[in-house]
């Protein structure tokens, strides 16, 4: 038994008449009445009771009539379920992102444009640093990533396509108190003798190595005094004395009090930021949200 069957015996039950439902449709009546035989002989029943005037239901028909208007609903609602998530309009996707990414305008604008395109999508966030974001990817936990890649874009693990974002500068924070925090800009070569509060390791590896490079550049190694365990952090602990920071631009948002944001000089410094998903990944959804990122 086929759907087309069903189609026909539809047909021939609404018109009541096999002539009017051939025309409509599209086929010629003999066919049509070899189709319902068919049918009738498969099912061990008889459908119709054929008339000079056309065709009545039997009993059978009837409730054959029911089941079958179900199964074409059904399968048209399954064909309409399976279009939209070939166009990415329903599903699920994955989305990660490092904490000081969040900040940056372009993270929380493109999930919030998404939400509102593709509303019936189940998306979900998850914080890591860029290391675990990536290993995510390559571990298909997550779908779509923003983190911070190396000067060279060469982080990502092998099979890990990404679309770069606008580089952003990077701020001194100092604590209020600070004798330069009355400054607007400050050159690096100024917090030489100043202990440091930064994100080590794995958690916080490109900022912190462009903060490096950075200092190394204006003639000195930064003196870490206080590690941060992420970005978003970092701030607080500047606020409490415990030392100066450099951070994204997009951090300086974050108005804590007793931070003075200052603008870098001499040294040209920047906090790289882009998305990242696997390359073979054919999933509507994430190739909706890439999409969105580039345009």
């Amino acid at each position: 038994m086929e759907l087309r069957h069903l189609r026909y015996f539809v047909a021939v039950a609404a018109e009541r008449n096999f002539t009017r439902a051939a025309e409509k449709l599209g086929i010629g009546q003999p066919p049509l009445s070899q189709q319902i035989k068919s049918l009738e002989r498969e099912l061990g029943v008889e459908l119709f009771l054929r008339t000079p005037q056309g065709a009545e239901l039997t009993r059978a028909g009837e409730a054959f009539l029911v089941e079958a208007r179900r199964v074409l609903d059904d399968a048209e609602r399954a064909a309409h379920v399976a279009q939209r998530a070939a166009r990415g309009e329903s599903g699920q996707i994955r989305i990660g992102f490092t904490g000081s990414a969040a900040f940056n305008s372009l993270v929380p604008s493109l999930i919030q444009r998404y939400k509102q395109r593709f509303a019936d999508v189940d998306l979900t966030l998850d914080e890591a640093n860029t290391p675990q974001l990536l290993q995510g990817l390559a571990d298909d936990r997550l779908d779509a990533v923003f983190f911070r890649p190396d000067r060279d874009s060469t982080l990502a693990l092998p099979g890990i396509a990404l679309h770069r974002f606008p580089d952003e500068p990077m701020k001194i924070a100092l604590p209020s108190t600070h004798p330069l925090a009355a400054r607007r800009r400050l050159p690096l070569a100024a917090l030489e003798r100043e202990p440091f509060v930064l994100v080590a390791g794995p958690a916080g590896s490109t900022l912190h190595d462009e903060i490096v490079r950075g200092c190394a550049q204006a003639g000195f190694s930064p003196r870490l005094a206080q590690p941060a365990p992420q970005v978003s952090s970092v701030v607080n602990l500047v606020a409490a004395g415990l030392g100066v920071s450099i951070v994204p631009a997009a951090i300086a948002q974050v108005q804590v009090k007793g931070v003075r944001y200052l603008d870098v000089t001499g040294v040209p410094m920047r906090a790289r930021l882009a998305l990242g998903w696997r390359e073979k990944d054919t999933a509507a959804t994430v190739r909706e949200f890439v999409a969105l990122a580039r345009d």
